[in-house]
C-alpha cells in the first residue's frame, strides 16, 4: 500500500491495523546524539490513548511504547528509529456484521473500490489506531523542537457549536479536562453536548487549534514545498479532518487587503516583527517569525448507534447497525495528533533549511 510515507528530509512511515498484533512506527532521518527514552514518546502516547475518560472509547489499550532500534545507551543513532504498540483489546468480531456492507462515513467502499479487498476489523489501515504511531514519531519530533525553544500549544477550539471564548484561555486546563479545551466555561458546554449526542446514538465534530511559537523566520520552500501547503498536507491527512486553515483561514478572503495586510514595524531591539498576525506566520510558504497558527477542522465519528442506511456489496439494501466501542467526539484526542503532525513538519523544513545558504554549508565543513 502506497501513501504511508511522509515527510521529505525526516521520513515517517507508519505501518499496523486496527486489528492486527501490532502497529508501529519508522522514523529515518532523524540526528544521532540526542537523549531519548520510552518514557519521552509514553507521555504523548497517554494524551492519546483510549478509554481515558467520558468522551473517548472505552476501548483499553495501555499504548505502551517499545523502542526497536535507533537508540543506543540512551542516545539516538542517526539509524532508523523503529517504535511498536502491541494491539491489547481489539473486539474483532464486534465487525462481523459489516464485513459485507459498507460504512456510511468509512472508507469501506473507497478501499474496495481501490484494493479490491479490505480488512474491515475496525476499518484495518483506515482506522485512527493508527494515529498512535505518528504520536510516537512526533514525540521524538518535539522533544528537539524543545531544546530549539520552540513551543507547541495545541488545544480543542470547539466542539459542535461551542467555540472557546479566548478572552478567557487558560493553558492549564489542556489535558486536565476531558474535552482539552482551554476555556472552563466552553468545557463544561462542550461535555453536556457531547452527553446530549451519545443519548441520542449521536456523534459531534468539532476543530482543534495550535500555535506555535519560536520557529525563526526563514523555514519552508517556495512553490509546492511551502511550508503552509506541508503543514496542510499533514494536517489533511489526519483522520476525520475535512478542513484545514492557516492564520485567519476562511475569514481572510472576506476582508480586504488593507485590513487583511500584516503591517512591519522595528521595535525597540532594531528587530522586524509584525502589527498583527493574519498570516500565521507564514508568507509565500516561508515562516515569518510569527506564531504559526493552525487550525482542523473534524467531521462527527461516523460511527454511531443510530440505524442507518446503506447497501451490501452486491449492491443490496440494508439497515445498518452499528456495534462496538467508539468515540462520541474524536476532537480531544486528536489534539495530540495534531500537534505531533506539525511537529514532524516543523522539524523536517527545519533539517531542510540547513542547507538553504551556502555560507551555512561552508560554515558547518570548513575548519
Amino acid at each position: 500500500m502506497a501513501g504511508s510515507t511522509f515527510g521529505k528530509i525526516l521520513k515517517v512511515t507508519t505501518w499496523g491495523e486496527s486489528h492486527g498484533p501490532a502497529i508501529g512506527v519508522v522514523l529515518d532521518g532523524f540526528p544521532a546524539g540526542m537523549e531519548l527514552s520510552e518514557e519521552d514518546i509514553q507521555i504523548y502516547l497517554d494524551r492519546r490513548k483510549p478509554g481515558t475518560s467520558s468522551v473517548t472509547t472505552q476501548r483499553k489499550e495501555s499504548d505502551t511504547v517499545q523502542i526497536l532500534s535507533g537508540v543506543f545507551e540512551g542516545k539516538t543513532t542517526g539509524t532508523p528509529i523503529s517504535m511498536m504498540i502491541r494491539n491489547e483489546d481489539h473486539h474483532s468480531a464486534d465487525y462481523s456484521e459489516i464485513m459485507n456492507c459498507y460504512r456510511p462515513g468509512h472508507a469501506d467502499y473507497t478501499y474496495d473500490q481501490k484494493y479490491g479487498f479490505r480488512d474491515y476489523r475496525g476499518g484495518g489501515r483506515s482506522s485512527a489506531r493508527e494515529t498512535a504511531c505518528r504520536v510516537a514519531a512526533g514525540a521524538v519530533a518535539a522533544k528537539l523542537l524543545k531544546v530549539m525553544g520552540i513551543d507547541l500549544c495545541f488545544y480543542t477550539a470547539a466542539i459542535g457549536d461551542v467555540v472557546i471564548d479566548r478572552s478567557r484561555f487558560d493553558r492549564a486546563l489542556i489535558g486536565n479536562h476531558p474535552t482539552n479545551m482551554p476555556d472552563a466555561v466552553a468545557a463544561e458546554e462542550a461535555l453536556a453536548l457531547i452527553e446530549e449526542m451519545r443519548q441520542a446514538q449521536d456523534s459531534v465534530g468539532g476543530m482543534v487549534e495550535g500555535r506555535i511559537r519560536g520557529v525563526p523566520a526563514g523555514i519552508g520552500d517556495p512553490v509546492f514545498d511551502r511550508l503552509d501547503a506541508t503543514l496542510a498536507q499533514a494536517l489533511m491527512s489526519v483522520n476525520a479532518v475535512k478542513e484545514v486553515g492557516i492564520g485567519d483561514g476562511l475569514f481572510s478572503s472576506l476582508r480586504s487587503g488593507s485590513h487583511n495586510n500584516d503591517a512591519f514595524y522595528t521595535d525597540e531591539d532594531g528587530i522586524i516583527r509584525k502589527r498583527t498576525n493574519h498570516a500565521g506566520g507564514i508568507l509565500g510558504g516561508i515562516s515569518d517569525g510569527s506564531d504559526i497558527v493552525v487550525s482542523a477542522y473534524f467531521k462527527p465519528t461516523p460511527s454511531i448507534a443510530q440505524a442507518q442506511e446503506t447497501v451490501e456489496t452486491d449492491g443490496t439494501p440494508k439497515a445498518l447497525f452499528i456495534h462496538g466501542r467508539h468515540d462520541p467526539v474524536v476532537v480531544p484526542r486528536a489534539v495530540v495528533v495534531c500537534e505531533c503532525m506539525c511537529a514532524l513538519t516543523i522539524l523536517d523544513a527545519m533539517l531542510a533549511n540547513m542547507s538553504a545558504k551556502a555560507e551555512n554549508v561552508l560554515r558547518f565543513y570548513q575548519h
